[in-house]
């Protein structure tokens, strides 16, 4: 099946500074922006300077944009109320163990989503896959629910997922506890941010699937301590956000040093030219599965909040002095701007934390526990958030500093509204 493709004019990230203006002395490297309507909704100015990216790999220097204001409204959004997907098979149909169908149907799933539905059946038949799909379409399970199948079956299976951040792999890996748990399968989570050692220890068990960020698994590849001659499947997911991370020669060289009879899954909100690349590169006929959803910005409430540069955070904690804000998370461009953000809020009486890619993996645990139970009002994030990170009810977005693309603006705005819930987007715009 043929892969369509959206061309992504270039644009970036802007870098952040306490008065709100745009840092002289920060660059970027520079990735390609997914506009998926045609004419570019950003005007781009260049940066100087430079900062660290977040993966292992980077560089060059990104460029600032400068944003339409009227792009962030939308007082009066559609309705969207989608047909009901009749799916063509049950769980029952799939050919999976009973013990699988039994814990499914106990989560309360009692039928296939649309990935499921038409993934599940091409991957048991050990078919390359290319689904396109958002998050929250329940493609986790998509994956894991045949390849702990086929695993029942061969026990020299294993798999290796790729996810672009921990909290993503460790997610993973709790859906993979779920959907396990009555078989002797073991799973081991390699990310970053966290002591190797461990890791290590864990690698030499016998590891049905392993779980982890590109870098530290090619850490792991490179010394020795993952051997790539066991793996048979390879599961890239979220592989839109990886590539836009920057790990492109991390994802390649892991894909590299696979054994080639493998069984190879591609999972993706969006196929750029690059990942087209990929995908022609290291996958066997795949079959492509779309199954995306009407755009969210269609169906969320935005706006714009003017501010003059002196008096911006006072202009948000005027926001948050609003009853109806009871759930935010609030977007920056900045690892150091979030926290110092977060401070700021907490300094002023508001329940607040920040998460970002300079905090341990505990505390990026923890701050985004204290968000989910509701001890914290407000999660203070750079766009590390932005994608992955499941939390109900959240009643307003914030972004705070404007984001480097039209798509990381989607995938922000997107924690809001989820399912049949409304919510709202504010858009941080300083006065002419």
């Amino acid at each position: 099946m043929p892969i369509q493709t959206t061309r992504r004019p270039q644009t970036g990230r802007r870098p952040y500074s306490g008065s709100g203006q745009p840092s002289r002395n920060s660059s970027f490297s520079r990735r390609p922006n997914n506009n998926s309507g045609g004419r570019s909704r950003f005007s781009v100015r260049p940066a100087r300077g430079g900062n660290s990216g977040g993966g292992r790999s980077g560089g060059g220097a990104r460029k600032m944009p400068s944003f339409d204001p009227s792009q962030f409204i939308n007082k009066n959004p559609v309705e969207v109320t989608e047909e009901a997907y009749v799916p063509t098979h049950g769980f029952n149909d799939f050919g999976l163990h009973p013990d699988i169908v039994a814990t499914v149907t106990k989560q309360g799933i009692t039928s296939p989503s649309p990935i499921q539905d038409q993934v599940i059946p091409l991957i048991l038949e050990g078919k390359d896959v290319i689904g396109l799909a958002e998050t929250g379409t329940g493609k986790t399970a998509a994956f894991l629910l045949p390849l702990i199948q086929k695993t029942l079956i061969q026990k020299n299976q294993q798999t290796i997922i790729l996810t672009p951040t921990r909290e993503l792999a460790l997610q993973a890996e709790a859906e993979f506890r779920k959907f396990g748990a009555a078989f002797k399968l073991y799973a081991t989570s390699c990310v970053g941010g966290t002591s190797i050692r461990p890791q290590i220890r864990a690698l030499k068990r016998n590891n049905h699937f392993i779980i982890g960020t590109p870098g530290r698994i090619l850490d792991l590849i490179d010394r020795g301590d993952l051997r790539t001659d066991r793996i048979n499947n390879v599961v890239l997911d979220e592989a839109d956000r990886m590539l836009d991370m920057g790990f492109i020669h991390d994802m390649r060289k892991i894909l590299e040093n696979v054994t080639k009879n493998r069984q190879t899954l591609f999972f993706s909100a969006t196929m750029t030219t690059e990942a087209e690349r990929l995908v022609n590169d290291f996958m066997k006929s795949p079959v492509t599965i779309s199954v995306k959803k009407k755009d969210v910005t269609n169906s969320i409430a935005q706006d714009v909040v003017t501010y003059e540069h002196v008096h911006k955070f006072d202009t948000l904690l005027a926001l948050l002095a609003k009853e109806e804000l009871s759930r935010v998370i609030i977007f920056g461009a900045m690892k150091h701007s979030v926290e110092k953000l977060s401070n700021e809020l907490v300094r002023n009486g508001i329940k607040a934390d920040s998460i970002h890619g300079n905090k341990s993996h505990g505390q990026r645990q923890r701050s985004l526990g204290a968000f989910k139970s509701g001890n914290i009002r407000v999660l203070v994030a750079t766009d590390v958030a932005a994608r992955g990170i499941h939390v109900d009810n959240v009643s307003h977005v914030i972004n705070y500093d404007l984001p480097g693309t039209f798509e990381d603006y989607v995938h922000r705005i997107g924690r809001t509204g989820r399912g049949t819930k409304r919510g709202q987007a504010l858009t941080f715009v300083p006065k002419k």
